[in-house]
This record gives C-alpha cells, sequence and structure tokens, in this order.
C-alpha cells in the first residue's frame, strides 16, 4: 500500500494518480496519520464501490459495539433486559 501526504496530492497530483494506477489503492496522511483511502472506481462500478464500503464502515460499527458491549457485559443481557432498556431510552428521548 502506498502512502501519500495531503500536501504531495496537492503539489504533484499526478504522481498520485500514477500511484493509484499502479498499486490500486493509496492513503492519504495528514500530519502523518491516515486521513483518506483512495480507489479507483469508474461509472460501471461506482454505486457497487460505493455500497460495498458502505456495508464495511457499517460492519465495522457493529465490530466496536459488540467489542464495547462484552467489555461492560452488555452482551449478557436477556431479551426482556434489552426491552426494559429500550423503553427507559424511548421514554427519556420524549420529554
Amino acid at each position: 500500500m502506498n502512502f501519500v501526504t495531503v500536501r504531495d496530492l496537492r503539489t504533484t497530483p499526478r504522481q498520485v494518480w500514477d500511484k493509484l494506477d499502479t498499486e490500486r489503492e493509496v492513503v492519504i496522511t495528514n500530519n502523518g496519520k491516515p486521513f483518506a483511502l483512495m480507489i479507483p472506481i469508474d461509472e460501471s462500478n461506482f454505486d457497487d464501490v460505493l455500497e460495498s464500503v458502505r456495508q464495511a464502515c457499517a460492519m465495522r460499527s457493529m465490530t466496536r459495539m459488540h467489542l464495547a458491549a462484552a467489555k461492560t457485559g452488555l452482551d449478557k443481557m436477556n431479551l426482556e433486559e434489552i426491552n426494559a432498556e429500550i423503553e427507559i431510552a424511548r421514554d427519556s428521548n420524549c420529554d
């Protein structure tokens, strides 16, 4: 995987596009930290790629929620306890 800075993208965009063409993935960094991922797409695969990225983000969120629940013991709740928590949340949002 190839890393380029935001500055490189701004000052030498052609080189970044060339890297994307050969490497197929380019990570853009900002202050030394990953900031964005560039991948090649075209009109024929735009919708599929966008849907795949959104699904991957949703899966990452679900994994983080599962890990947080396991860490706090919330993964041991039964259905009755879950429904009680939902009711509490609904009641507090109506205020």
